[in-house]
């Protein structure tokens, strides 16, 4: 049961990349003005370059340019961490971490101070009764917060979720950068569940769970993100089926 744990948690962090990356293509493709794009974006590419920048400083890995705007979208170029491979896995998959943990807390802050209403996420999203619960849960999101209760705050709540979900994913060269450590580091994972050792595998489990849990949220917000950006979805898919 560890073991299938580990594989859910790299099934749900698929996912959300998935996931932030489909739907920053569809936004991308269907906002005619570059502008009013990159306006969108704004909030999430700030975040998602200062979690690589966190993961810099947490690696050791000396940050040399720093950039949060331009057509290419924003960038950090660093020299080698001191632990290698390791470290290129922490600054590359940072957002992944700290964009999910940063929108809790705009969660939080909405519902504490600005009377925005949510029900609680499920604690896990890969099963078919937890996504089927979401979608309960985005509907009844919605409904109390635009039509019963109609706060307005929830509009830029929402903003700032399409913004920060749609920068979520890793760019191709994140990736890249992390591609060797990832796979080094799935394959430890499976290695320390399959030899049964007690207190490794106990002390993978937690950290883990950890993870997973932010994976959730991701994968949780992300599905709010997509209920969002369904009349954009079908006017991506109506293009490209023309």
């Amino acid at each position: 049961m560890q073991a299938e744990a580990f594989l859910v948690v790299i099934a749900t962090g698929i996912l959300v990349m998935l996931l932030s990356t489909a739907l920053d293509r569809v936004w991308a493709s269907v906002i005619p003005v570059r502008g009013i794009y990159y306006l969108i974006r704004a909030p999430g590419v700030i975040l998602h370059e200062c979690s690589h920048i966190l993961g810099c400083i947490l690696t050791g890995a000396k940050i040399q340019k720093v950039v949060f705007f331009s057509e290419e979208g924003g960038s950090v170029t660093y020299a080698r961490p001191l632990l290698p491979w390791l470290g290129d896995v922490v600054i590359s998959t940072a957002p992944l971490f700290c964009i999910p943990l940063v929108l809790s807390g705009i969660t939080w802050c909405f519902a504490s101070y600005l009377g925005c209403l949510f029900p609680a996420f499920p604690a896990t999203m890969l099963s078919t009764s937890a996504i089927q619960q979401m979608g309960t849960i985005i509907l009844d999101l919605f409904l109390k917060n635009l039509i019963y209760h109609q706060n307005w705050w929830f509009l830029i709540y929402l903003y700032l979720t399409i913004s920060l979900v749609l920068s979520v994913g890793p760019s191709p060269q994140d990736l890249r950068n992390a591609a060797v450590g990832i796979f080094l580091l799935a394959l430890a994972g499976a290695l320390v569940f399959w030899s049964g050792i007690p207190w490794a595998v106990g002390a993978l489990s937690e950290i883990t769970a950890v993870i997973g849990m932010g994976f959730s949220l991701g994968l949780a917000f992300g599905l709010i993100a997509a209920a969002c950006s369904l009349p954009l979805i079908a006017v991506y898919i109506h293009n490209h089926l023309r």
